[in-house]
């Protein structure tokens, strides 16, 4: 499990560091930081200058040996479970899970594939499922169509757990919401309510807590419809922060898939994944 900090003041990453790990030898610190273990907001940082700020999240995880130093500043993404073939990271909020291009490289598919890969071998990945850009937190991958197949067929079973801060209170303090969704292809936007075309959906969701007329809830999904939570969050009208198209613009998203709990296909046996939200998720509140 990776140490976290969060960032009290405008800074720069290395004297921090020396500042919250005053335990370590300075020597173990940059050792550390040069061999990409070192996490900000999700995102591997190895420039000793790098500037943090208030509110930002540092992760103090596990050396990451991998063949990506194709860039100056390489992108490392924080790998929190690697098993059997199924591997799952941390998606920072505004990374596309997989490219809309060939040309388009900066989403997490291809990103991890060049972190894991060697120099006399790549290494193939296909996404289980998918988060939408500005939607934080577990995204899985399996190393083999077939073993992606197999997670999928059983997925209807896993338990998808998120984390949204909302605008306002929701009327009731948990529901479940079973609003079949249409999508609308020309505006790109699920339609809530019964149509011929409409899927069912099933929403649950609890409240945490409200402070600033807005709300933090824990959403579970029993379906796994595309924009099922904002769409259906939107509907009993308490948007998700932050969303664009189904509520006001403004500032970070405020979606976290925060874990996962299925059964491996290979081992058997059953797999739970959590990874917290960042400070700046939670910063929503206030």
């Amino acid at each position: 499990m990776a140490q976290q900090y969060r960032v009290d003041k405008r800074t720069k990453l290395l004297p921090y560091l020396f500042e919250i790990l005053d335990e370590w030898a300075k020597k173990k610190v940059k050792q550390r930081l040069q061999s990409g273990a070192i996490f900000v907001n999700g995102l591997a940082q190895t420039k000793y200058d790098f500037i943090v700020c208030e509110n930002d999240v540092i992760s103090i995880g596990m050396t990451q040996r991998t063949g990506y130093h194709t860039n100056k500043e390489p992108k490392k993404l924080e790998i929190i479970y690697n098993n059997n073939g199924l591997i799952a990271i941390n998606k920072p909020a505004g990374l596309l899970s997989v490219g809309t291009n060939k040309d388009n490289k900066n989403h997490a598919l291809a990103l991890l594939r060049s972190q894991l890969s060697r120099s006399k071998e790549s290494i193939k990945l296909w996404p289980v499922h998918r988060l939408d850009r500005d939607t934080s937190g577990i995204l899985l991958f399996a190393t083999s169509k077939e073993l992606r197949e197999l997670v999928m067929k059983e997925w209807a079973r896993t338990e998808k757990t998120y984390l949204a801060v909302v605008e306002g209170t929701p009327k009731k303090e948990s529901d479940t919401i079973t609003q079949p969704l249409r999508l609308d292809e020309k505006e790109y936007r699920m339609h809530v309510g019964k149509h011929k075309d409409a899927k069912s959906a099933i929403t649950k969701y609890n409240l945490l807590k409200s402070s600033n007329n807005r709300s933090l809830l824990e959403v579970n999904i029993e379906t796994g419809r595309q924009h099922q939570i904002r769409a259906h969050l939107s509907w009993i009208g308490n948007a998700i922060v932050g969303d664009e198209r189904y509520g006001k613009k403004g500032g970070r998203m405020g979606l976290h898939s925060r874990s996962l709990k299925f059964n491996h296909p290979i081992t058997k046996k059953d797999v739970s994944i959590e990874v917290d939200a960042p400070s700046d998720f939670y910063g929503l509140l206030d």
